[in-house]
């Protein structure tokens, strides 16, 4: 264990960027998914609606719809039951809003109910994972419901459309898996692979290289959750587990390892051939596969109560500043709240900015194919579809991007109830971006998150408890395959874990000064244990015993 006192950094400035956060990245790899399922789940019921002539039915009908976003990356195994509870979430979240809304006109009571379903669907998204798009949808639509004219004798009914295209929904997402069941599978796997790679570049040494590491370890585990998200076993999941075994051993040992091997590996998990054998060394192979359980859904509840605070105060505030402003649609300054709350403050001002940017856009968007969406509601229907198909296409290169799509989208859809003066839905989209955006970037401020600190205090422990376990058992002569691999894998996923809550407390404001020094130590001393427990495994090329005596004794 790192000896080194703890000596706290002088906290950084804080700065507020404006620039950089409107940068666009690389598009999702699957950025075609969620494009194409949303539509495939929309477009049926709404087409359907409009034959009818009930448009005023198609915001219920998109509730359950919307449940096509979630889940992509998910084995199909799991995605099934995934789904299952994205559906029956929305589907409480859109009946509290309904029955709130037929039994009171009290804008400031249904501001109230929805600030504090805002609060819920964020800590019960975060928790579980579930995302992206995570609460902002199922925020949308309870919120939106809130006040949308209602009485109780409606309610089964437009809970019961929801319901049937929510479970239309669920047949859209399911139905890739007849053509490539190992899909979501083979392309974690594979991003793992290309982000070892990208680490082995490096040389573990390189610029970027702590950058690097960091993501290698995020896609690993990622890569993890997904293999281990079901309990089926077959030959295909058997050979991608040892791929991603190859990818951390990468790095473990950086220096060791064969980035264009990575890729080449990475780009053989395309479409439905053989997955190739990573080549294990021993007999006992299988005893190197598998991870640490998750922590159970209580424990990931307690961290999040800074963010639920948040959420809540936020959203209300808020909601009561659109009203004092004489909005008639508070619920759209309740959602830009919702949508702003990140991991820390920093993450939370940039996605504010996003969020303004893509919003303002989005309205002059509206004002340019307003003309169009009113020839008519078949036109009107089509728009919509446009715009839920862009949203999804642009949304993963920048928050900002994709919400030039949602804006106009959410314009639209007022429409399905009658006809709406364009001018004042913009004048009252942008009134309550602005104010739902300064308000709860504000309340984010408010709220300080001072157990942040402490995590990065536990996470430190951990480390070093898991790496002093892996040296212990080097030190022995004969530890056990799976001794060593367990003390391996828990101490890789004992440094990820280190690194992703420092860089989360490191955004957060009005705290004492962290640990970062200790950081460093604890991760250099981590990763040369794995390289040394990944040797000792047969992993890597044996070294001579003395270098790796000094940099893994306790």
């Amino acid at each position: 264990m790192s000896s080194a006192p703890p000596t706290p950094s002088a906290p950084p400035a804080r700065r507020l960027p404006l620039v950089g956060v409107l940068r666009l990245g690389r598009p999702s790899e699957i950025w075609f998914k969620p494009a194409l399922s949303v539509v495939a789940a929309i477009a049926p019921p709404a087409l359907t609606l409009l034959a009818l002539g009930r448009l005023d039915l198609v915001m219920y009908a998109m509730a359950g719809s919307l449940c096509a976003l979630y889940a992509h990356n998910r084995p199909y195994a799991a995605r099934a039951g995934v789904l299952v509870w994205v559906v029956l979430g929305m589907l409480g979240g859109l009946a509290v809003a309904l029955v709130a809304a037929s039994l009171t006109g009290s804008a400031v009571v249904l501001v109230t109910v929805g600030a504090l379903l805002a609060a819920a669907q964020k800590v019960l998204c975060d928790a579980t994972r579930v995302g992206p798009p995570g609460n902002v949808v199922l925020t949308f639509v309870s919120s939106a419901s809130l006040f949308a004219p209602q009485t109780l004798g409606q309610v089964p009914g437009h809970l019961a459309l929801a319901a049937g295209t929510g479970a239309w929904a669920w047949l859209v997402c399911m139905a890739p898996a007849l053509l490539r069941p190992h899909g979501p599978e083979r392309r974690a796997t594979a991003a793992a692979l290309k982000a070892a790679a990208g680490y082995a570049g490096t040389g573990g040494t390189g610029e970027g290289h702590a950058r690097a590491r960091a993501a290698g370890y995020a896609a690993v585990q990622a890569a993890w959750q997904s293999l281990l998200s079901t309990n089926a076993p077959s030959r295909t999941r058997r050979a991608l587990e040892r791929l991603v075994v190859r990818a951390e051993v990468a790095l473990a040992a950086p220096e060791e390892a064969d980035a264009g091997r990575l890729r080449a590996w990475a780009g053989s998990l395309r479409g439905t051939g053989p997955v190739p054998e990573a080549g294990l060394p021993d007999a006992g192979a299988d005893e190197l596969l598998g991870v640490a359980a998750a922590r159970p859904l209580w424990a990931r509840l307690g961290p999040l109560t800074p963010l639920a605070v948040r959420t809540a105060l936020g959203c209300a505030l808020a909601g009561y500043a659109s009203l004092a402003l004489g909005i008639g649609r508070p619920y759209w300054a309740l959602v830009t709240a919702a949508s702003l709350y990140q991991a820390n403050i920093a993450l939370t001002w940039s996605r504010a900015v996003q969020r303004v940017v893509g919003n303002v856009v989005g309205v002059l968007v509206f004002l340019a194919v307003v003309p169009l969406a009113h020839l008519g509601p078949v036109a009107l229907v089509l728009c919509c579809l446009a715009f839920s198909f862009g949203a999804e296409v642009l949304i993963s290169r920048n928050y900002w991007l994709g919400s030039v799509c949602v804006t106009p989208m959410a314009l639209l859809i007022t429409e399905f109830a009658g006809y709406q003066e364009p001018r004042t839905l913009m004048t009252e989209r942008v009134v309550d971006t602005l104010v739902g955006a300064l308000v709860g970037f504000v309340a984010a401020v408010a709220v300080t998150n001072r157990r942040a600190g402490d995590r990065v205090e536990h996470a430190l422990t951990a480390a070093d408890r898991a790496r002093e376990h892996a040296a212990r058992l080097l030190a022995e002569p004969d530890p056990g395959t799976a001794a060593l691999e367990s003390a391996r894998r828990g101490l890789a996923v004992a440094l990820a874990d280190l690194r992703a809550t420092a860089d989360a407390a490191a955004g957060e404001w009005w705290q004492r000064a962290l640990p970062q020094e200790r950081v460093v130590l604890a991760e250099q001393s981590g990763h040369r244990t794995l390289a040394a427990t990944a040797r000792r495994q047969g992993l890597l090329p044996d070294r001579d015993p003395a270098t790796e005596t000094e940099d893994v004794r306790p």
